[in-house]
């Protein structure tokens, strides 16, 4: 696993940058209700895609939540005064609050379904009645575009994914929210290539494939053989889902400490 604090100082120029920030948040706003006043984005990270999805639309209210210090900082920087540290299972929020969540590239971070299934029932929590949803779901599947590169690691050794969207919808039912549409967009710029690829295995990208594994020497020998070492593969394309709160849903209530 990643060290997000240590990332959060390279995190944008290493994922697309702005461009990818705008794919996402556009699609993220294709799925969000035009009349949403209030919304709330886990796991902000940098607050890139957070400052596009506050500045889009008048009278939507944005706030940016995320758990690693070195990134609220840097939200914080961009959206002075909407950004709050928080646990996304353990919301700082009254029920019912927010008219929309997003959760951005962060269900496939968590540890295992125990805690993709907290993050979904706080989401459906601070969500009001007819509120909507909307998640990433099968991230690492949208890295798969076909390529050389893909055909390599197609060997490595692999773990089920925690966000797989079947779980996810299943996770959602469980607590009134219900489907209420999908769509996909690029991550711009971060078509990988063969010398990437290899930095990303030598840092832990692939949490499968740790640092000092000797299995990742194999796959980076095999990588360095590639052509083009430094030519960029096709941009992953990400899958988001909506789900509505549904009236009269019950929600398990918690008083925020």
């Amino acid at each position: 696993m990643l060290d997000y604090s240590q990332e959060a100082e390279r995190y944008d120029a290493s994922r697309g940058g702005e461009p990818r920030a705008a794919a996402a948040a556009e699609g993220v706003l294709g799925l969000v209700p035009g009349d949403a006043r209030r919304l709330l984005d886990l796991a902000c990270g940098t607050g890139i895609v957070t400052r596009r999805l506050a500045a889009a639309r008048d009278g939507l209210r944005v706030t940016g939540v995320d758990l690693t210090d070195a990134m609220v900082r840097r939200a914080a920087a961009r959206i002075p005064g909407a950004v709050v540290r928080a646990d996304a299972r353990r919301l700082p929020f009254p029920d019912g609050t927010f008219d929309a969540v997003t959760s951005v590239w962060l269900l496939h971070l968590l540890p295992g379904p125990a805690a993709v299934r907290a993050v979904v029932a706080e989401c459906a929590r601070v969500l009001r009645p007819g509120g909507v949803y909307v998640t990433t779901v099968d991230k690492a599947a949208g890295h798969n575009v076909g390529s050389d590169i893909d055909a390599v690691l197609a060997a490595r050794p692999r773990s089920r994914a925690v966000d797989e969207a079947a779980a996810v919808e299943t996770y959602a039912a469980a607590h009134g929210l219900l489907p209420a549409g999908r769509t996909r967009f690029p991550g711009r710029g971060q078509g990988r290539s063969p010398r990437r690829t290899i930095a990303d295995l030598r840092r832990g990208w692939f949490v499968t494939l740790p640092p000092g594994d000797p299995r990742a020497d194999t796959f980076a020998a095999r990588l360095s053989a590639l052509p083009d070492q430094d030519r960029p593969r096709p941009d992953p394309w990400f899958t988001l889902r909506a789900f509505r709160k549904t009236v009269g849903a019950a929600t398990r209530r918690r008083t925020p400490e």
